[in-house]
């Protein structure tokens, strides 16, 4: 059964490059983007490793952990690292799921056959600290991924679990939300005091409540 968005993710133990790796427990009551690569070694996923590196300051300030995984060998991993760090101009630091048996890989359906044979394609996952799944995205290999937009689709993950407010196309930190339908717009206007603006009923528009 493929995992769909409000599921609990599947707890796991595995190897990495720092040692067993248990993902509740190194969850603990942060947030977690596990995201997969397509195997060591591979120029995408080395300029992708070092960004994650590089944006560590961003994960901290969000409660964020990250952990990428591929089914090659911690051993192999640790030598990649090093190439990453040197071309990369950062340090990864975080841990490297050594999937050689596809436990985990199988377990998030990270491996598509039709596509990559037996190597996982360029999954993300972003997991609540309740270990609920919360976004799902897939990238062919040849694509490197935005993190920047890991990033902005969290931020509107934790203001949107805190207020009543959803976020518009291309929304970034600090832009106008818009209010959930299932609030009247007189309420609305008590609830969000920097003000409500309606544009049709069904689409009010407020500044970021917590801004």
């Amino acid at each position: 059964m493929a995992l769909q968005l409000g599921d609990t993710v599947p707890d796991f133990t595995q190897n990495s490059q720092l040692g067993s790796i248990n993902l509740y427990d190194f969850a603990g009551d942060s947030w977690v983007v596990l995201f997969s690569h397509p195997a060591d070694y591979t120029p995408v996923c080395t300029t992708e490793l070092g960004e994650v590196s590089r944006l560590r300051p961003e994960w901290e300030k969000r409660n964020v952990k990250t952990i990428a995984l591929s089914v090659d060998s911690a051993e192999s991993h640790g030598g990649w690292i090093c190439d990453i760090n040197e071309t990369q101009n950062t340090t990864v630091d975080y841990p490297i799921l050594a999937d050689e048996d596809k436990k985990v890989s199988d377990l998030y359906g990270m491996i598509h056959p039709n596509s990559l044979n037996n190597l996982t394609v360029r999954s993300v996952f972003i997991i609540d600290p309740n270990k609920k799944l919360r976004l799902q995205i897939t990238y062919p290999a040849s694509t490197g991924r935005n993190f920047h937009e890991i990033l902005r689709v969290i931020d509107s993950l934790q203001l949107t679990d805190y207020h009543q407010v959803a976020t518009p196309v291309n929304w970034k930190d600090g832009d106008d939300c818009v209010v959930v339908p299932s609030i009247p717009t007189e309420e609305a206007r008590n609830k969000f005091p920097k003000g409500v603006t309606e544009i049709k009923p069904y689409l009010r528009m407020t500044p970021q409540p917590n801004k």
